[in-house]
């Protein structure tokens, strides 16, 4: 028999955990058709000597905000740039189905506040064709892309839709939550899979309102969990704050998987104002499993922090008035501007008399934050290399490197700064959590936080950080890496034809050069719809990506092939 492709000599991490080893494969149409000892199978129509490469399924992200993105980009970047061959997006309560006629434009600024993706683009992207969640997903399934997306129905657009402008005020009424919960239903049977709601108060849309569904209470959310219980099926996604998931959040939570019998997702982040809550959530996580209750917490595989840039939503100088008085010149414009002596002096050596804001906002933070040298991004960064070490070391003013740093590459210099998942002053909580057996793999935020975060290429970052550069602290074995954000993330959501390599699964592969994997350098792009501004940073060392048998990367370059459909959980 002659194979459509064959991979051979490839070291295979094949999801499953286990050790890694040489291996040839062979792809016939969609489908692994064979997975044998190096050398063992002959060549197929197409045949790739993968001597020194490392061979792993497709990854599998399932926290994303791509639900308008994917209408008007078919390579679902940065994700694409990644070797993630399916995503899932919906997360965090917030989305665009379903979506009354006239409620447009609220639903684009509640996505805009909560996931700072430009408004501009939104409304320019989005061509609207849908209202109900079933033909959200039947338009999305008429567009050409190069990965599989599942999705899920948030409840800020729930909410609006079946309460109006009682949305963000009201307790829900009998009456509203049975509605809410006939919806969550019909969007399941057609599909969707799962629900997701947020209940932080960071995430707030551009009118400074919370995110519908923040305060809802217990009814509500067990009113809408029944949906999953009726349909026997979804996952049950949400934000929480962060300081508070143990003490006011778990008992719903069980409540809520027990109803259901289906995994309940919760985002887990190190709080610097509760750094060690996640010892206890660990624990009740152990302990909701010994119940039998499938809650997990999702996390992310590194600290959640902002790249301060001069192109971004925000950066050290934009709090002080020498900088406000230029602030809206085009960039070359400001870059002169900022570069004039007294402007930069008033800059580096002046507080603004402003109540002590900028002093709480910027100088009191200069411990915490690092100048970012170069493409490969230290993640975990030592505090003897701060902003503020390194001015206490050489006598140069803090504000002064601040400056420099900003200006720096022709206005492109950025400057990173952790919130979350760094209260250690290092990546040791992310270990830890990691390592844990109730956590999965999450929170790349692909598609979001275009002007301040540059996550979506979080699982090239888990293989070169966490499997082979780390140097403060204990690296992970690749096998677990990779099955973390393979199998085990396809699992979750019951995508259960991919995540492994083996006979007889889908053939959605990456094939990389491992050695050489790294990022190239971020910057800020103007690349979405209207002029929309965003962080990009691309991979080197994906020699191929596989959809389904269909190649759609090729030496971090799309072919221009696509592939992917929609998936519908339950089909």
């Amino acid at each position: 028999m002659t194979h459509d492709l064959v991979i051979r000599n490839a070291h295979l991490v094949d999801g499953s955990g286990e050790p890694g080893r040489p291996a040839d494969i062979a792809v016939d149409g969609a489908h692994i058709s064979a997975v044998e000892p190096a050398g063992s199978i002959a060549g197929g129509t197409r045949t790739i000597d993968a001597d020194g490469l490392l061979l792993t399924p497709g990854f599998v992200d399932v926290h994303t905000h791509y639900d308008a993105q994917v209408t008007w980009d078919p390579f679902v970047t940065p994700s694409g740039w990644h070797g993630v061959t399916t995503t899932v997006m919906g997360n965090c309560g917030v989305g665009f189905a379903p979506a009354a006629p006239d409620r447009h434009d609220w639903l684009i600024q509640l996505m805009e506040g909560v996931e700072d993706i430009p408004g501009s683009a939104l409304t320019e992207g989005i061509k609207w064709g849908w209202e109900t969640y079933p033909e959200y997903l039947d338009v999305l399934e008429q567009l050409p892309r190069v990965m599989d997306i599942g999705s899920q129905i948030g409840h800020g657009p729930l909410r609006a839709y079946v309460m109006r402008d009682r949305a963000n005020d009201e307790t829900a009424t009998d009456a509203d939550i049975a509605e809410m919960s006939r919806l969550v239903e019909e969007a399941l049977r057609a599909g969707a899979f799962g629900f997701s709601t947020s209940r932080t108060p960071i995430h707030k849309a551009k009118d400074g309102e919370l995110v519908p569904g923040t305060h809802a209470d217990e009814r509500e959310l067990l009113g809408i969990a029944d949906a999953i219980a009726r349909v026997g099926r979804g996952l049950f996604q949400f934000a929480p704050d962060h300081a508070l998931v143990p003490v006011q959040e778990w008992p719903w939570m069980r409540k809520v998987a027990a109803l259901t019998g289906q995994p309940v997702s919760v985002n887990l982040n190190q709080s610097d104002r509760a750094s060690e809550v996640w010892r206890d959530v660990l624990r009740l996580l152990d302990e909701a499993h010994a119940d039998g209750l499938p809650i997990v917490a999702q996390v992310a595989g590194r600290s959640i922090g902002i790249l301060y840039c001069i192109q971004g939503s925000i950066h050290p100088l934009l709090f002080h008035p020498a900088y406000q008085e230029v602030a809206d010149l085009p960039l070359q414009e400001r870059l002169a501007a900022l570069a004039e002596p007294e402007r930069r002096r008033r800059i580096i050596h002046d507080i603004p008399d402003d109540g002590g804001f900028f002093q709480k906002a910027v100088l009191d933070g200069l411990g915490r934050i690092w100048c970012v040298d170069g493409a490969d991004i230290d993640y975990e960064p030592d505090a003897v290399d701060s902003i503020a070490a390194v001015a206490g070391r050489t006598g140069v003013p803090p504000m002064e490197l601040v400056l420099d740093q900003l200006l720096a590459r022709e206005g492109n210099g950025m400057i990173y700064a952790p919130f979350f998942n760094y209260s250690y002053g290092d990546l040791s909580f992310t270990e830890a959590v990691t390592r844990h057996p109730h956590t999965r793999m999450g929170l790349s935020d692909g598609g979001a936080h275009c002007g301040a975060i540059c996550d979506g290429g979080m699982p090239t970052f888990m293989l070169t950080h966490w499997t082979r550069d780390r140097t403060r602290g204990p690296k992970l074995p690749l096998e677990h890496i990779v099955h973390r954000q393979t199998s085990q993330t396809a699992a979750l959501y019951g995508i259960a034809d991919r995540g492994v390599v083996a006979p007889g699964m889908r053939a959605d592969l990456n094939l990389i050069d491992y050695d050489r994997l790294s990022f190239e350098v971020p910057r800020m792009a103007y690349d979405l719809p209207a002029g929309g501004r965003r962080l990009v940073q691309k991979a080197r060392g994906y020699v191929g990506t596989w959809l389904a048998g269909v190649q759609t990367v090729d030496h971090d370059e799309f072919t221009g092939a696509t592939p992917g459909r929609v998936l519908r959980a339950g089909r």
